[in-house]
């Protein structure tokens, strides 16, 4: 990082100066009065830019503060010594330029922000991070190998390896990308109906089949003695669709990602009717993820692509970076939405729409961790409603798919703490799931598609 004393080749943090990026040999070519960046400093002129992408805003704020204590800033956010230390004796990359898709939510912040703040180019990856309009298409677009990784819902490595809802291909989770985060959002004119017993006959969106959404939506009503197939409807939609489906009157409500919960709020035709920590607090969402194949074939690629991301996931959950993620994820190529929406729901500060303004920091998470019991849950769910028929071998799936062992070799390198363990319990509407004893619990509900 630049000292206060450079103030020659590189002063990222002279206020009287613009950022020029565009050379890369570190020399100046006659624009005496730009700044040019050197190869040293290209991770941290990337931040910058990231952060400032109209170069007078980046000069009015170091004006506003002073040079010193925006490099103390940058420095408390940008973990600059990891990075650097991931670059030394890397192994040789199989592959370089890779394709990596992603939804607009908030669930895909660490491989998204990974992009503009350079965690990928400085692992030696060409990545360009590519929205994509739906699950489907994502599931497609790994199927024909248009992309290299991806941003998966985690129930969808699931799915596609046992060849539920698509042609059998074996695909793993690397990590999980986010905890928590999602919302059952429901029109303003159900504002009376805040009982879901009184849901009969409402219809209901998620993202995916093969989702964590869905899965919770059905786990709660049918606590409430709906049941999911019979008594609701739900249907498919993609998230970026959901509000304008709420305001057209086509959906109810819908259990789905932010932003988009927020957004409903935001747009004033819906209300926040519970987040689904409420449900199951550190539940797992999406997940980054690819084939087994593309890891057998790149197996150091794959590595360089799992220290970037959870070297993101990292920073993402220090709730002192939440703002700057929220800014960083913002623009048009990545969510695409207002600022303040995306910075509610990573900072826990939100209006809900009923009239009250809620501070729950853990609203969302980040926490990278895919453990096993996870993925037991899951399958345990796709039994009850028949997503998968016959008897399931939920532990040597789990193991096979969640690549928990691989995850916490590249925490470690990294110097970041890896737990122990690989199958913890976890509860669930005051339900408590023991992942040792999978059949027993799906046999256990009153409502599924078993009983």
């Amino acid at each position: 990082m630049s000292s206060p004393s450079d103030s020659t080749a590189c002063d990222l943090y002279d206020a009287d100066r613009p950022l020029n990026m565009r050379c890369a040999c570190g020399r100046n070519h006659g624009r005496g009065a730009e700044i040019e960046v050197s190869p040293d400093d290209k991770l941290e002129a990337s931040l910058m830019k990231a952060l400032f992408p109209v170069d007078s805003v980046r000069r009015g704020f170091l004006r506003a503060v002073g040079a010193n204590t925006a490099r103390a800033a940058i420095a408390s956010v940008l973990p600059l010594g990891t990075l650097q230390a991931m670059a030394q004796d890397k192994a040789p990359l199989e592959k370089t330029n890779l394709k990596i898709g992603f939804i607009p939510i908030t669930c895909a912040t660490p491989l998204i922000m990974a992009h503009p703040l350079g965690f990928y180019q400085k692992q030696g990856l060409n990545v360009e991070v590519v929205k994509t309009a739906g699950w489907a298409l994502i599931r497609d677009k790994m199927l024909n190998k248009e992309y290299d990784a991806t941003h998966f819902l985690s129930p969808m490595p699931l799915a596609i390896s046992m060849g539920a809802g698509s042609n059998q291909v074996a695909m793993n989770v690397a990590t999980i990308q986010n905890t928590n985060g999602q919302a059952i959002t429901l029109a303003n004119k159900h504002k009376d109906k805040r009982d879901p017993k009184m849901w009969k006959g409402m219809k209901f969106a998620v993202p995916f089949e093969y989702s964590m959404h869905n899965f919770l939506l059905r786990y709660y009503v049918a606590e409430a003695g709906l049941n999911p197939d019979t008594d609701i409807q739900i249907r498919v939609v993609p998230p970026p669709e959901m509000v304008a489906n709420l305001r057209a009157g086509n959906i109810d409500g819908y259990l789905g990602p932010d932003p988009f919960n927020q957004r409903a709020v935001f747009e004033e035709i819906g209300f926040l009717h519970l987040l689904t920590r409420d449900l199951w607090n550190g539940h797992p969402c999406c997940a980054f993820g690819t084939s087994a194949e593309f890891i057998e074939k790149n197996p150091n690629t794959f590595a360089a692509l799992v220290r970037s991301v959870l070297t993101a996931s990292a920073m993402a959950r220090d709730p002192k970076n939440r703002e700057l993620v929220a800014k960083v994820i913002a623009p048009a190529q990545y969510l695409n939405q207002p600022e303040t929406v995306i910075s509610q729901v990573l900072t826990g500060k939100f209006a809900d729409g009923l009239g009250n303004i809620r501070t729950v920091p853990d609203r969302a998470d980040f926490d990278p961790i895919p453990w096993q019991s996870m993925a037991v849950w899951m399958l345990t769910q796709m039994k009850r409603w028949g997503y998968v028929k016959g008897d399931v071998n939920y532990r040597q799936i789990a193991e096979k798919v969640f690549l928990l062992t691989d995850a916490k070799k590249r925490m470690k390198e990294l110097g970041q703490a890896a737990p122990e363990g690989a199958y913890p319990k976890f509860t669930i509407m005051g339900k408590v799931f023991d992942p040792a004893k999978p059949d027993d619990y799906v046999k256990s509900f009153a409502i599924s598609k078993m009983a």
